[in-house]
């Protein structure tokens, strides 16, 4: 705990974003920037006493592309910080500890290192089966008893896991109703990724590469990003004996997976397979290379791409009397965020896919504000292109360095 102190928050509340909403205080990054050091220092004198006391997150809900909605947490700002801080104590705590196969919110590793890990495995290893399964609301369902077992574990400082214990136990509110959090990690809290990556290194990582991979007689690979975990398999009898033990070993923990979300497929060189599966936004399927070698295809997943195209149409409509640079400059940046993170090798169709029906949907978009047809084709490709980029592929999943 003497790493939350002035100096520590202080560079957390310069951190801050000052177009992030505010939680249920009301209190903006620059409400609190008016005299941000007292506030500090008596946020740290009110610590030390233990008389401070997380507030209630604050529930909203954002609408998805596909006409659900998203709950979101909002903390106060004076939580923000101290979580800010923790968070970062955990992580260099932690960071030793975790191990390889774990990839989500660590620094310097990224989903792109995933993609590449389950191309190659499957590429170059005795891999013939996938075990894909899916936790049904992780983030709502942590068990804070076994959570604080596991951080107990690791950090002797009593008030550092009082301070975790006491965010872990500070309510939701949504509308004016005050709910009870006796599950789940902090709704939104900077501190819930590290938490999350705690709770599962030991429910999952440490259970399947110590105990369950060095009994196995063929190869196996598993690898995780955030609650999202894969296991690629030699043998069928071996992947279907750990799915098999993998469900009490969830429940245990207070988990549960999807049934049917939860399955095992053939893929692979030996396998040929028409079946294919869906990770992080990807679809994985068995292909061949132009000259009828074997080869692990990488494409955007249809559910993704009708999710963004559907996205995209929604917020063109938005634009009918905005101005035509805004609109193209704020395209620009969305095809380039998207060719970021799908521009992998093999996925420039798909990629295409997206950049043209953007490019068509945003022509008849102006067309129809244009009343007097006066925006013809010819015109507006000259615009189009003058602020959009051609698509091109950004990351390299072939490669071994």
């Amino acid at each position: 705990m003497r790493n939350v102190n002035e100096e520590t928050l202080m560079t957390e509340h310069r951190k801050q974003n000052r177009k992030k909403a505010v939680g249920v205080d009301g209190v903006s990054k620059d409400k609190y920037d008016e005299n941000a050091e007292e506030n500090i220092r008596e946020l740290v004198k009110r610590m030390k006493k233990f008389q401070y006391k997380p507030l209630p997150v604050k529930r909203v809900y954002i609408p998805k592309a596909n006409g659900k909605k998203r709950p979101l947490g909002l903390p106060s700002y004076e939580d923000k910080l101290v979580q800010g801080v923790m968070a970062g104590i955990l992580n260099d705590v932690y960071e030793p500890r975790f191990l390889d196969c774990s990839y989500g919110f660590r620094e310097n590793r990224n989903s792109h290192q995933v993609v590449r890990y389950i191309n190659q495995s499957i590429m170059c290893r005795k891999v013939n089966y996938v075990l894909e399964a899916d936790i049904k609301g992780f983030f709502d369902n942590v068990d804070h008893d076994w959570l604080m077992k596991f951080l107990e574990h690791d950090i002797a400082d009593k008030n550092f896991l009082r301070y975790i214990k006491r965010f872990l136990r500070g309510g939701i509110m949504e509308g004016t109703e005050l709910k009870e959090s006796d599950r789940g990690t902090p709704q939104g809290g900077l501190i819930s990724p590290v938490l999350a990556n705690v709770y599962l290194h030991y429910v999952l990582d440490l259970w399947f590469e110590k105990g369950i991979k060095p009994r196995l007689k063929g190869e196996a690979y598993y690898v995780r990003y955030a609650d999202d975990f894969l296991i690629m398999f030699q043998y069928e009898n071996e992947a279907r004996k750990v799915m098999q033990v993998l469900i009490p070993r969830l429940g245990k923990f207070g988990l549960e997976v999807a049934e049917e979300k939860t399955r095992i497929l053939p893929i692979g060189r030996f396998k040929g397979t028409k079946e294919d599966f869906d990770f992080l936004g990807f679809t994985f399927y068995n292909t061949k290379t132009r000259t009828g070698k074997y080869r692990v295809g990488v494409r955007t997943s249809k559910k993704k791409l009708k999710a963004k195209k559907q996205a995209a149409k929604a917020w063109l409509k938005t634009r009918l009397t905005k101005p035509v640079a805004d609109t193209m400059k704020t395209l620009a940046a969305v095809i380039r965020g998207h060719c970021n993170y799908y521009g992998v090798n093999g996925n420039y169709h798909a990629i295409q896919n997206f950049w043209k029906y953007l490019k068509y949907a945003t022509y008849r978009m102006l067309n129809r504000r244009d009343q007097k047809g006066k925006f013809r084709y010819e015109k507006y490709l000259r615009v189009w292109n003058y602020y959009i980029a051609e698509p091109h592929l950004t990351k390299d999943i072939w490669d071994w360095s």
